[in-house]
């Protein structure tokens, strides 16, 4: 049984490691001396950026800098050819995004489950060469509050190399109640740990949680709400950024994570069609996933068995067999996020080609929806999928036009940076951060050194390296 003695010091634990947006990092042997920027250097970004947002403002509305850009594609008839469905697309989008705008205001989080009538609940945690944040994730789950009595953990170590498994034995050996330990001998990969924990799963709910995440203390109840409606097979939480004070590219991704969680999942969420469910935190109804845990374990593409994408995938299976699955706002984890180009590379790599290939899924499965997810799925497939084929085509443009026209450049960052401002008022309402010119800041990034990911995930669909095992 868990002491007061020993709750209070995985609480103090757990608020610790949430404390990285104002000291130091506190996780040693993880990180490679990391670097928290100088506030002088932080706030004359954040005046460059502010800078240089009333310039492209200032130069769009009183320069007329579009002008000479539009006219210049007028010049030729196969630009005309192009740039004619272009605009068609951008109104599509135009006008999904009013309606998208409507139903993310009208989304609320289901209230959190009360403690007297909680659900019995399994936390899964995989572990692979985590070395002591595993013990940071594990804490955060002991720390929570939820009854005792219905809860246990699951710490699977995935064939470690590392420390892995002595941090997640000294973690059994203080709270041996609540923690089951399993080892494999060798590393079988993920969708292979979360198979172990679910088969093994004595809880109604199934939580689980990514061994470089710490979870909130209201986390579990909040995520174990909105299972009160018995048409809810998964539940997706918040995922915001753990090492945001490492650098920029975290910094750029935590404003990112917002606009994918707090803005995207919300959308879905009211129509009861959240398209994944996150390896960081998500929930799932055990009864429904025992359905599928056969197909899912053993799903294979193009002939290939497939290893990673597994969140999005046993959502797409939880979507097949006919249950709703919505996002929690409340229910909260901070993961440790890419810091460097390489690592960021990796990571979208492996997500776009699970995007591929589920998205091909998921094309199939949501005519089988209700009419209402059914018609709003169909058109925001449609939609936001077009902008590949268009999204490449216009690129070809530009640097046809900025080879005869240099101009062109100039007049296409400030597009960039127009429309990316006017996205982070999305971030805005959520947030309410200066973190919002970070945001800006990845409109550019993403332009500049992220454009060559997605053709290069097309054409490496197959591949079944997971990239950082």
């Amino acid at each position: 049984m868990m002491t007061e003695k020993n709750r209070s010091s995985a609480v103090a634990d757990t608020q610790d490691v949430l404390q990285e947006t104002t000291g130091p990092m506190i996780v040693h042997n993880l990180f490679d001396e990391p670097k928290t920027p100088k506030a002088f250097t932080e706030f004359m970004l954040h005046v460059a950026i502010v800078l240089a947002l009333g310039l492209i403002i200032y130069s769009s509305i009183s320069g007329n800098v579009f002008h000479p850009l539009l006219h210049a594609v007028q010049e030729t008839h196969w630009s005309r050819l192009i740039v004619s469905p272009s605009i068609l697309w951008a109104l599509m989008g135009a006008i999904f995004l009013i309606f998208r705008t409507v139903l993310w205001l009208i989304y609320r989080p289901a209230p959190p489950a009360a403690p007297d009538n909680a659900p019995s609940l399994t936390v899964i945690i995989p572990a692979y060469n985590e070395g002591p944040m595993v013990k940071k994730a594990i804490y955060s789950v002991i720390a929570a509050r939820y009854p005792r009595e219905k809860l246990e953990i699951f710490v699977v170590d995935d064939g470690s190399t590392d420390d892995t498994w002595l941090h997640i034995k000294s973690a059994f050996m203080e709270y041996p109640n609540l923690i089951t330990p399993v080892k494999f001998p060798r590393n079988r990969g993920k969708r292979a740990a979360l198979e172990e924990g679910f088969r093994r799963a004595k809880g109604e709910i199934v939580v689980t949680v990514d061994s470089d995440s710490v979870i909130e203390t209201k986390t579990l109840l909040a995520i174990a709400g909105p299972f009160r409606d018995p048409k809810v097979g998964a539940v997706a939480g918040k995922v915001v950024v753990y090492n945001k004070a490492q650098g920029i590219i975290p910094k750029m991704l935590q404003v990112r994570y917002i606009l994918a969680f707090d803005v995207l999942r919300a959308v879905q969420s009211t129509y009861s069609t959240v398209y994944c469910c996150p390896g960081a935190l998500s929930a799932y109804r055990i009864s429904v996933v025992r359905q599928v845990l056969d197909d899912w374990t053993s799903q294979t593409f193009l002939g290939v068995s497939c290893t990673y994408g597994e969140d999005r995938s046993l959502t797409n299976f939880i979507l097949l067999e006919g249950y709703n699955t919505v996002y929690q706002r409340t229910a909260q984890v901070h993961t440790i996020v890419p810091w460097t180009y390489e690592k960021l590379c990796k990571m979208y790599l492996r997500w776009d080609r699970s995007y591929i290939r589920e998205t091909i899924r998921f094309s199939k499965i949501l005519w089988k929806r209700p009419l209402w997810s059914r018609i709003i799925s169909a058109i925001d497939l449609f939609i936001t999928n077009l902008r590949y084929p268009v999204g490449y085509v216009n690129l070809c443009l530009f640097v046809f036009l900025a080879v005869h026209q240099p101009a062109t450049v100039l007049r296409l960052f400030c597009a960039i940076g127009l429309l990316s401002s006017l996205n982070m008022i999305y971030y805005l309402k959520s947030e309410r951060s200066w973190d919002f010119l970070y945001g800006i800041l990845y409109s550019y990034f993403a332009f500049l050194g992220l454009f060559w990911i997605f053709p290069y995930a097309f054409l490496t669909v197959r591949s079944k390296s997971w990239l950082t095992r």
